[in-house]
């Protein structure tokens, strides 16, 4: 029994147990094998199988174990700026060397009011990108700000930051990407329409690709679901009630008269 045993171990290459070894034999043999004299051989012989490497939780110093709900409940629709924002970090891979992209939006007009990259996904990517959204506005009491779960927004110096200016923190539930949908949608829209048509040799272009690209997107690329307008314009001639009353040339017209 203890040359079958091993025969099926090895021939497997120790990826079965004494549950598998035993079903393997019981097929092979035609007849009933004790499971537990098969483990019993098993532990003599020194064999076991060979099993994953377990996944081991890692401990982030300043990490808040405070539950943050999920405020913004899918509702991505925002009547005024400065009421929803949405966040999140997405990578790009580059020849084997990797660019992280931390991105804000505001759901009013999807507009990219901020963004940062980096070589490596560290604290101060997400809080430098937080930093510079909330410099844009003296006015955020009335604030949400959703992101997914990631580690860098349950850190204890980001919810600080959001506490001292009066905005409510609010997180996707976790493993559901479709609550943060928004910004996820946007960083699909940006490789599709860049990173995948271009041909990017090194970081350094890629890093001035995206920071073009988001200039576009949000000066210059027609939203539809704006009806017609780009984010800066939608926000600077004042929302839907303009778009309604005015055509699209006489809002690039007015566009142009507020840039100056």
């Amino acid at each position: 029994m203890e040359v079958k045993i091993r025969a099926v171990y090895d021939g497997h290459k120790g990826r079965y147990g004494y549950r598998r070894i035993t079903a393997a034999l019981c097929r092979s043999m035609a007849e009933s094998v004790n499971h537990k004299r098969v483990q019993r051989l098993m532990q003599k012989m020194g064999l076991r199988a060979l099993i994953r490497a377990k996944k081991r939780s890692r401990y982030v110093s300043c990490m808040s174990d405070v539950h943050v709900p999920n405020v913004l409940q899918r509702d991505f629709f925002a009547k005024t700026p400065n009421q929803k924002w949405v966040t999140d970090v997405t990578e790009f891979n580059v020849n084997g060397q990797r660019l992280y992209l931390s991105a804000c939006m505001d759901l009013y007009n999807g507009e990219i009011i901020a963004h940062r990259m980096a070589r490596r996904p560290v604290f101060e990517l997400v809080s430098g990108t937080l930093e510079a959204a909330l410099s844009r506005s003296e006015c955020t009491a009335e604030l949400t700000v959703h992101s997914d779960q990631g580690w860098q927004y349950n850190m204890q110096p980001y919810r600080a930051l959001l506490a001292r200016r009066g905005v409510t923190q609010s997180m996707s539930r976790k493993g559901n990407c479709f609550d943060n949908a928004a910004i996820e949608s946007f960083f699909g829209t940006l490789k599709a329409e860049y990173y995948h048509l271009a041909t990017v040799g090194d970081i350094e272009a890629l890093e001035t690709g995206v920071h073009d690209y988001i200039r576009y997107y949000n000066h210059e690329r027609i939203k539809i679901g704006l009806k017609g307008p780009s984010p800066v314009e939608y926000r600077l001639i004042g929302g839907f009630a303009t778009v309604q009353l005015l055509g699209l040339s006489s809002i690039r017209g007015r566009f142009n008269e507020l840039s100056q």
